[in-house]
C-alpha cells in the first residue's frame, strides 16, 4: 500500500487519466483535431507537477543539511527573563566584540538581585563597573572567546563585611555562528559568605582557644607540680600559690566565656536584628550593676541622655546591654582614680555627625562604619574615661582578637583581649559603626623648642589631659525630635547611695 501511494506520488493521477483520454479519442475520427490540443495540454501538466515536485524534494534535502536550529518555546506564564530576574543569586548575560577590548565587555541583561548587589542600571553598562576582580574577566573572556565553562572563588573586601562569592561562567550560542561580531556567556555568581565564615570561625576558634588556654594551663600545671614537691609543707607558698591557680582558673573560665560569646556573634551576625530596645534604659540598667565595681575604684558614673522609656531604636536589647557593660567596664579598667567615666546618649544623629572628631587634637579612627547610609538617623552612645590614653599607631588593631595595648597588660587591667572584638561583631549585626577617640600622652618633640639670644631652650610643656573614648551608633527607625528634649544628667554613685 505504501509502495503504490508511493508511485502515485511520483506519477500524477491527472496524467494517467489524461492518456486514457487521449487514447480513447483516436478511436472516434470526429475528435481527431483535438487530440493535438489534448497531448500538449497532457504535457503541461505533467511538467508543472513534476516541477513542484521537485522543488518539493530541494526544500526537504537543504532542511536535512542544514544545522539543528533551536526553537524558543515560550509557555504559558512568565517569560525565561521574568523567571531570570526571580532567581536570588545574580545571574548576567555578557556581550563581547574584541578579546584585546575590555571596555566592550557589557552585561546586556542582570536580574534583580546582580542589580542590587552590583549596582548595575536597568540598560546594563560595562562588566568592569560592576565586578572589578580580574580573575572573574579572565573566566568571563574564556567563556566568550574560548568556548570554555569555568568558575572562579573570590573575595568582596572593602565594606563593614567581607563578602566570599563563586562566579560561574558558560559560553551562550548565537543564532548566526558565522556572525563572529557579538558573541555572548552567562554569568551566575552564588554567595558563600556564610559557608566560608562558619569554616574561618571553626578555625579561629580553634586556634584562638588552644593558644590563649596553653598560658594558664602551664602556669597551674606548673604550680601543681610545685605544691606536691618543695612547697607540701609550706602554708604561706601554698595559700599564694592557690590564689594564683584560682585566678588563672578564673581568666580561663572567661576566655572560654567570651569565645563561645563570639561564637554565638558571629553565627548570626549576617541577619540583621528585627526588635527594638530602649537605649537609655539599657545603659541605666548596665550603670547599676557596675556602680559597686565603681565604688570599689572610687571612679564616679555619669550618665547624660534623654529620658530612659520613650525612645526605642533597632536592636537586640541582651547584645545591646552586652555592648554598653563591654565599653563601660573596658572604661573602669583603665580609669584612675578620683576620676570620672562619662557616658553620654544622643539620639537623631545623622552619619557625619556620629563620626565627627569632638576634640581636634586627639587621635581618631573608625573601626566599623556601615556599608551604606541606609538609615537617616543614629542613636549615639559615648563612654569616655580620663586613663593614660592610647597612642595612634596602636589605633588599628584595637578590635582585633586578643590584642592589648603594650605596657597596659598588667595589674588590675587583666582581660581576655575579647571585648572590644565582641563589640565590633555586635554592632556590625546591628549595621552600626564604631568609633575610638583618644588622647595619648605626648613626649618633646623639634617643634617644641625656641630659639632665643643665639640659646636653644626648650618651651615649657603643658601636659593635656589624656583621655580615650568609645563612640557605638546604633540605627533609628525614625527620628524623635529629641533636639528640644530636655537632657538629664544622672550621677550613678549618688543614686545607689540614695537608693540605699
Amino acid at each position: 500500500m505504501d509502495n503504490r501511494r508511493s508511485v502515485w506520488h511520483i506519477i500524477p493521477a491527472g496524467s494517467v487519466i489524461g492518456v486514457g483520454v487521449l487514447i480513447a479519442m483516436s478511436f472516434y475520427a470526429p475528435l481527431h483535431p483535438f487530440l493535438i490540443f489534448v497531448a500538449l495540454l497532457i504535457v503541461a501538466y505533467t511538467m508543472f507537477k513534476y516541477l513542484v515536485l521537485l522543488g518539493d524534494a530541494e526544500e526537504k534535502i537543504r532542511a536535512l543539511k542544514a544545522p539543528e536550529k533551536q526553537v524558543k518555546v515560550q509557555p504559558e506564564g512568565p517569560s525565561f527573563q521574568e523567571v531570570l530576574r526571580a532567581v536570588p543569586d545574580p545571574v548576567m548575560i555578557v556581550s563581547g566584540h574584541e578579546p584585546d577590548d575590555i571596555a566592550a565587555r557589557r552585561v546586556i541583561f542582570a536580574n534583580a538581585a546582580a542589580q542590587r548587589i552590583f549596582h548595575i542600571a536597568d540598560r546594563g553598562g560595562p562588566l568592569v563597573s560592576a565586578i572589578r576582580v580580574p580573575e572573574v574577566l579572565e573566566c568571563v573572556d574564556e567563556a566568550l572567546f574560548g568556548g570554555i565553562s569555568g568558575s572562579v572563588d573570590f573575595e568582596m573586601s572593602g565594606g563593614a563585611r567581607d563578602q566570599f562569592w563563586r562566579a560561574f561562567s558558560a559560553p551562550l550560542p548565537m543564532e548566526n555562528k558565522h556572525d563572529m561580531a557579538q558573541r555572548l556567556a552567562l554569568l551566575v555568581l552564588r554567595d558563600e559568605t556564610d559557608s566560608r565564615r562558619m569554616e574561618r570561625m571553626r578555625a579561629d576558634f580553634l586556634a584562638n582557644a588552644s593558644h590563649e588556654l596553653r598560658t594558664p594551663l602551664a602556669s597551674i600545671t606548673g604550680f601543681i607540680e610545685t605544691l606536691r614537691g618543695p612547697a607540701r609543707d609550706d602554708e604561706k607558698a601554698r595559700d599564694k600559690f592557690l590564689s594564683i591557680m584560682g585566678a588563672q582558673a578564673d581568666r580561663m573560665g572567661r576566655l572560654i566565656a567570651d569565645l563561645l560569646s563570639l561564637s554565638r556573634i558571629e553565627m548570626s551576625e549576617h541577619v540583621p536584628p528585627s526588635g527594638e530596645t530602649d537605649l537609655p534604659l539599657a545603659v541605666r540598667d548596665v550603670v547599676d550593676s557596675l556602680t559597686v565595681i565603681a565604688q570599689q575604684k572610687n571612679v564616679k558614673l555619669r550618665i547624660e541622655g534623654p529620658k530612659p522609656g520613650l525612645y526605642p531604636i533597632i536592636g537586640d536589647r541582651d547584645q545591646i546591654l552586652q555592648v554598653v557593660q563591654n565599653l563601660v567596664d573596658n572604661a573602669l579598667k583603665y580609669a584612675p582614680q578620683n576620676s570620672e567615666v562619662s557616658i553620654e546618649i544622643c539620639l537623631d544623629v545623622t552619619l557625619p555627625q556620629a563620626v565627627a572628631l569632638s576634640d581636634g587634637k586627639a587621635a581618631k579612627l573608625v573601626l566599623l562604619r556601615p556599608d551604606r547610609n541606609v538609615h537617616d538617623y543614629y542613636a549615639r552612645i559615648t563612654v569616655r574615661d580620663n586613663g593614660p590614653g592610647i597612642k595612634r599607631e596602636f589605633l588599628p588593631r584595637l578590635a582585633e582578637r586578643f590584642y592589648r595595648v603594650e605596657g597596659q597588660k598588667s595589674g588590675d587591667r587583666l582581660g581576655t583581649g575579647l571585648g572590644l572584638a565582641i563589640v565590633k561583631h555586635i554592632i556590625n549585626r546591628h549595621r552600626g559603626g564604631l568609633v575610638v577617640e583618644s588622647q595619648g600622652p605626648v613626649s618633646a618633640s623639634d617643634d617644641d623648642i625656641l630659639e632665643r639670644d643665639g640659646k636653644v631652650t626648650a618651651l615649657p610643656q603643658i601636659a593635656p589631659q589624656t583621655f580615650t573614648a568609645f563612640s557605638a551608633y546604633f540605627p533609628q527607625s525614625r527620628a524623635f525630635g529629641t533636639a528640644e528634649t530636655p537632657r538629664l544628667v544622672v550621677d550613678a554613685a549618688a543614686s545607689l547611695k540614695d537608693a540605699g
